[in-house]
Order: C-alpha cells, then structure tokens, then sequence
C-alpha cells in the first residue's frame, strides 16, 4: 500500500472532476504532511482515475483532474 494511497481514494470516492487542495487539507486527509516524495508518487493517482496537475509551493495547493 502506498502512503499516499488514502488520497488517491479519496479523490476516487468524491468523484469530482477537478480539486485544488491544499496542503493542510491534504495533511487532514491522509494523516501527514506532504514532502518531497510526493512526486515520486504522483504518478499512482491515474490507478484511481486522477492525475497531479499544478503544484503551487506558493499557494501552497495542489490540483488534481479527472482523467
């Protein structure tokens, strides 16, 4: 199981088309904040129909669309 996997879920289970989360909701989601190995497990998000678009270190929000 990947630790990003209960994200990739809940984005599946909400089935919306596109989400901008930031991190703090993403950190209320699977239980820890993001870091840098975020992108080696971003590509895991199309198993569940999704894929990574913009990360804003800025903003500090990440976008997800449906595929």
């Amino acid at each position: 199981m990947s630790k990003y996997e209960t994200l990739w879920k809940y984005l599946k289970n909400n089935n919306k088309k596109n989400y901008k989360l930031t991190y703090e909701e993403i950190k209320n989601i699977i239980g820890f904040e993001i870091d840098h190995s975020f992108l080696n497990y971003k590509k895991e998000a199309k198993e569940f129909g999704y894929e990574v678009g913009k990360i804003s270190i800025k903003d500090k929000t990440i976008i997800f669309n449906r595929v």
